[in-house]
C-alpha cells in the first residue's frame, strides 16, 4: 500500500511540474546567458513548436549537452564533462518507442519528448529505491513513507524532470544501496557501476562498498568471540579478512571501470584523433570558433592536458571550462550564490549536529560498532538516529562540505538532495 501511495503521489508531482515549466517558461523570458546553445540540425516539423513550447523549459543549461550528445554524439571538448549513459537512453528512446512520430517532429523533439518520458519513469523508480532504503535503514515505516513524499517536492525538483542525468542516477544509486544493504553486494556493484557511467560521482559510492562490507565482517568477528576453538575461530576470521579485502577490489574496480573507460575514450579522441576539420559540420565548426569550443583534429597538436603524467579529461574540464577548484568561488560577486545556497547548507549541518550530539560515541568509532556490553544489538534503534544511519549523514556532509569548497555554491545544495538519502530524512525530521 505504501509503494503504491508513493507512486501515485510521485506521478501526480511529475504532471504538475511538467505543466508548471511550461507555463512558467512561457510567461518568463529566458535569461541571456552565455551558455552552451548549438545550432540546430533540422529544420522544425509540424509538432515541433507545441512540443518546444510544453517542454522548451527541460532543454536549458546543462541539458542542451545532454541533447546535442544524443543527437550528434561528443564532439567539443567540454561536452565530455557529461557522460554517455543518459544520451544513450535518450537517443534510444527516440529511435523506438518515439520513431514513429519522426514523420511530425524532428530528432530533436523526439529527444524532448524522451527526457519528459524518460526522466518520469526515472523518478517514479528512484522513489520507490528511496522508500525501500528507508525502509531497511530506518526500521521506520511511516518515516521512510514521509521521506519518500518530500523527496518529490524538493527543491532540486526541477533537475529531476530537466535534461539531466539526475533521476537515473537517483534511481541507480537508491537501488544500489539498497541492494547492497540487503546484502546483494554483487549486484549492487552492478548497479552502482551503471550509476557511474550516469554521472562521475558516482565513484562516491565506492566509499559506501567499503564501509558497509567492513562493518558486516566485524560483526562477523564479533560474533566468533565465544568460540573456544582457536584453529577454527583462525579459519573463520581468515576467510572473513581474505573474503572483505575481494569483496573490495572487486567492488572498487567494477564501480570505477565505466569512468576509467570513458576517460580512455576522451584521451583517444583528443590526443590520439583521428577526425579531421573536413568530417565537422561547418555551423559546428564556427561555433568552435566564435565560442573557443577545441574540437578534435587530426592535424592539430594534442592538447596540453594530454602530456599529464595522468591525463584526466574530466579534471581538465572542470578546472578550464567551470573554474572548479579549492575556493575559488569564494568571490564577493558570488554572495547571491552563497546566500541560495544557505537553507540547504544550513538543514546539512543541522543534520550532522543532531546525528553527532545524539550519538558522540557512536561518532567517534566511525560507527562500526556501539559500545557497552551489547556492541551489535540484535534490534538498533530506529528513525534518523539508528547506527545505520551514520553512514549517510557522513555522504552528506562530505558532498556539502565538498562541494562548498571546491564547487559552484549553488550546486551543492541540489547534489545533496539528489544523491544523499539522509537529506529527504532530515527534511522531514526538521
Amino acid at each position: 500500500m505504501d509503494v503504491k501511495t508513493v507512486l501515485q503521489f510521485a506521478a501526480t508531482t511529475r504532471g504538475l511540474s511538467l505543466l508548471i515549466q511550461a507555463l512558467l517558461n512561457a510567461a518568463i523570458p529566458d535569461h541571456e546567458a552565455d551558455a552552451f546553445t548549438p545550432p540546430r540540425a533540422e529544420e522544425p516539423r509540424l509538432l515541433d513548436p507545441a512540443v518546444q513550447w510544453f517542454l522548451g523549459g527541460l532543454s536549458h543549461w546543462d541539458a542542451e549537452h545532454f541533447l546535442f550528445i544524443a543527437e550528434r554524439g561528443y564532439l567539443y571538448e567540454h561536452n565530455y564533462a557529461f557522460f554517455p549513459l543518459f544520451p544513450v537512453i535518450l537517443r534510444g528512446l527516440a529511435e523506438t518507442i518515439l520513431l514513429p512520430l519522426s514523420g511530425c517532429l524532428t530528432l530533436r523533439g523526439r529527444l524532448l519528448l524522451a527526457v519528459a518520458l524518460g526522466n518520469s519513469a526515472l523518478f517514479l523508480l528512484s522513489v520507490v529505491a528511496l522508500y525501500g532504503l528507508g525502509r531497511v535503514v530506518l526500521q521506520d515505516r511511516r518515516l521512510a513513507l514521509v521521506s519518500s513524499l518530500l523527496y518529490c517536492l524538493t527543491p532540486a525538483n526541477v533537475f529531476m524532470m530537466a535534461g539531466y542525468s539526475e533521476s537515473l542516477f537517483a534511481a541507480l544509486t537508491f537501488g544500489g544501496l539498497f541492494l547492497l544493504e540487503r546484502g546483494y553486494t554483487l549486484r549492487a556493484c552492478l548497479a552502482l557501476s551503471i550509476a557511474t557511467a550516469a554521472r562521475a560521482n558516482g565513484l562516491v559510492n565506492v566509499g559506501f562498498l567499503l564501509y558497509l562490507p567492513l562493518q558486516q565482517a566485524l560483526c562477523k568477528i564479533w560474533g566468533l568471540r565465544k568460540d573456544n576453538n582457536r584453529h577454527h575461530k583462525c579459519l573463520h576470521y581468515t576467510w572473513i579478512v581474505a573474503h572483505l579485502l575481494f569483496t573490495a577490489a572487486l567492488g572498487t574496480a567494477v564501480i570505477a571501470l565505466p569512468f576509467l573507460v570513458f576517460q580512455y575514450y576522451g584521451y583517444r579522441a583528443f590526443c590520439t584523433p583521428s577526425l579531421s576539420l573536413e568530417q565537422v559540420s561547418p555551423a559546428l565548426i564556427q561555433l568552435a570558433e566564435d565560442k573557443g569550443y577545441r574540437v578534435p583534429d587530426e592535424n592539430a597538436p594534442p592538447p596540453l592536458w594530454c602530456l599529464r603524467p595522468l591525463p584526466l579529461l574530466y579534471s581538465h574540464i572542470q578546472d578550464v571550462y567551470w573554474d572548479v577548484g579549492f575556493l575559488r568561488y569564494f568571490q564577493l560577486k558570488q554572495i547571491p550564490n552563497f546566500l541560495l545556497a544557505l537553507p540547504m547548507a544550513t538543514l546539512g549541518m543541522a543534520a550532522a549536529y543532531m546525528y553527532y550530539t545524539a550519538n558522540p560515541a557512536r561518532c567517534l568509532r566511525l560507527g562500526l560498532w556501539d559500545g557497552g556490553a551489547n556492541k551489535w544489538p540484535d534490534k538498533p534503534t530506529p528513525g534518523f538516529y539508528s547506527p545505520r544511519v551514520f553512514l549517510y549523514v557522513v555522504h552528506a556532509t562530505m558532498l556539502l562540505g565538498f562541494g562548498t569548497f571546491c564547487m559552484h555554491v549553488q550546486c551543492p545544495p541540489a547534489l545533496t538532495l539528489r544523491a544523499s538519502p539522509s537529506a529527504k530524512v532530515t527534511t522531514h525530521i526538521q
